[in-house]
């Protein structure tokens, strides 16, 4: 598609670098409208607001609410003819399938499904210790390189090559350089682990929830397979996932044979 109208928006908050990184690479493939938070809005899903005040901002606009308010506000009155949606740069990665529906990055994307719009997540994986969290991280721009190279790429290519005639949204995971050897980094097509290492321990008052597999992704040992987002990543390559939007439902002849027999247990 010549030109495409892109609408972008992120959950790290309008100002943040990711976000610029993306603007600026999606300005060479078409016209780019920002409808991003004012402030971060980190890991808050799909929550939505009533009412929302929104700024003039020099990449477009500000809103004073989540992802999904700015998707929403974005299609359905500030930039209603967009051609696809893009949500990112996220610094820090949005892996596994248990992320998915935290992140507010993938949250936007799955928002605009809903208005028969073809979205982009993207995020950046950024390694660290045990004890460091990535927003600790002080992310150069040039960090970003690898991920608005593939985001560019698939705003280019995706829509007029029918990808979305069979996914709603793609997850886009990528390196930082120094991860991906010599050269850009590949793009590999994979599905969301789902390898799950959440746990909590209680200290009196208090409980501390834990995602061991960011201590296994730091030392580079992962039990995730081959075609697996966490997989690809660490392994230094862009990691694209097609998905389809949330509760997508099947035929189920279990659950069929319940619901038939129900009326038979009213007392």
């Amino acid at each position: 598609m010549a030109d495409p109208e892109i609408l972008l928006t992120n959950d790290d908050g309008i100002g943040s670098t990711g976000f610029r990184a993306l603007y600026d690479a999606l300005s060479a493939a078409g016209t780019v409208t920002a409808v991003a938070p004012a402030a971060d809005q980190s890991a808050v899903g799909r929550a939505l607001s009533h009412n929302v005040e929104i700024h003039q901002h020099e990449l477009g606009y500000a809103i004073e609410g989540t992802p999904a308010d700015c998707v929403i506000a974005g299609l359905g009155t500030l930039v209603p003819d967009a051609d696809l949606v893009v949500a990112g740069c996220n610094q820090g990665a949005n892996l596994g399938s248990y992320v998915l529906g935290r992140s507010g990055t993938v949250s936007a994307a799955v928002e605009a499904t809903f208005f028969d719009v073809p979205a982009i997540a993207v995020s950046l994986y950024v390694p660290v210790s045990e004890d460091t969290s990535y927003t600790d991280v002080d992310v150069d721009p040039s960090a970003y390189d690898n991920a608005a190279r593939a985001t560019r790429y698939l705003a280019d290519h995706t829509i007029d090559a029918g990808v979305f005639e069979r996914a709603d949204y793609l997850n886009v995971n990528a390196p930082v350089p120094e991860q991906s050897g010599d050269g850009p980094a590949e793009m590999v097509v994979t599905e969301p682990s789902r390898t799950y290492m959440m746990d909590a321990e209680r200290h009196d008052g208090e409980i501390t929830l834990h995602d061991r597999i960011w201590e296994l992704m730091g030392e580079g040992e992962i039990p995730d397979p081959e075609g697996t987002d966490r997989r690809a990543v660490v392994d230094g390559n862009v990691s694209v996932s097609p998905l389809t939007a949330p509760h997508t439902t099947e035929h189920h002849e279990a659950l069929d044979a319940l619901a038939e027999t129900f009326p038979d247990t009213a007392d």
